[in-house]
């Protein structure tokens, strides 16, 4: 029954326009850095380059797929939560909003069922998201650009990884970014067992992304003693698989603190909504 109840709710969440707006945005930008790239990627990256060029022989193609993907990747990593709320926030408000969460409780399935069924139909879709955004940005980008080695720079280092060395990095990236988009969707998903209407759970979700992204950035000492709580700190370390080798005990931090955040949403919006009376 609760796969009956899944296969239910993928299908409600593909059928809404509103969920396309995540594969059209990130379509579009993947394609307008292609074409910006392909025109004038080689002066952009030579803005990079000059500086190193004075020290050190670079060789290879530089502009390459793997260059391209990275720079996608830390352009739209910090707008796709925005874009995942907009469904995550929807999935139990929007049944009240359209009256039909008192419909489903007629059914002879737990509230329980319906909520992980939910959940986890939001997760789907992410994943989704995340293939469609490795296929326009990682596998387009190297048809385009053809493959090579990654230069990384950082304020204080340079990282230059080997093009056999790459691919599974972007892998892992995606998954550290599977979690942080869940965790994104947990907060939305958990606003929204509270909430009656679509639009709440998603502009506070939305609010609590810029603030914490604002916090983040403000490199104020009165405010350092927040990042470490801030979840979007945390959505960041995907980069960490860029660094060589790879900090395994900063990225296994960033996801426990990731998914302690996502069990302790999930938890107050089922605690509410197992008790709440359902009256649309």
């Amino acid at each position: 029954m609760w796969l009956t109840v899944l296969r239910l709710e993928i299908y409600k969440i593909f059928a809404r326009p509103r969920s396309y707006i995540a594969f059209g945005a990130i379509g579009v930008i993947a394609a307008i850095i292609h074409f910006a790239m392909y025109s004038d990627g080689r002066n952009y990256i030579e803005m990079f380059t000059q500086t190193l060029e004075q020290s050190f022989v670079i060789e290879g193609n530089i502009l390459n797929g793997n260059t391209i993907c990275f720079i996608i990747l830390q352009m739209l990593i910090v707008h796709v939560p925005l874009l995942i709320s907009l469904v995550t926030g929807d999935l139990m408000s929007g049944e009240s909003d359209s009256g039909t969460l008192r419909l489903m409780m007629l059914k002879p399935v737990s509230r329980l069922s319906i909520l992980t069924a939910k959940f986890t139909a939001g997760q789907i879709y992410i994943l989704a998201v995340l293939l469609f955004f490795a296929f326009v940005s990682l596998i387009v980008g190297r048809l385009i650009f053809g493959v090579g080695d990654l230069i990384v720079l950082k304020t204080e280092e340079i990282t230059v990884l080997q093009a056999g060395d790459i691919t599974w990095r972007f892998i892992a990236a995606l998954g550290v970014a599977f979690v942080a988009l869940s965790m994104v969707a947990a907060i939305s998903f958990a606003l929204s067992c509270f909430a009656n209407n679509s639009i709440a759970p998603i502009i506070i979700t939305m609010a609590f992304i810029i603030l914490s992204t604002i916090i983040a950035a403000l490199d104020l000492p009165s405010l350092k003693f927040m990042h470490p709580y801030l979840f979007t700190t945390h959505m960041a370390s995907w980069r960490l698989l860029f660094d060589s080798p790879v900090p395994m005990p900063d990225l296994y931090n960033s996801l426990a603190i990731l998914l302690f955040y996502i069990l302790l949403s999930f938890s107050i919006g089922a605690a509410h909504f197992l008790k709440k009376d359902i009256l649309v």
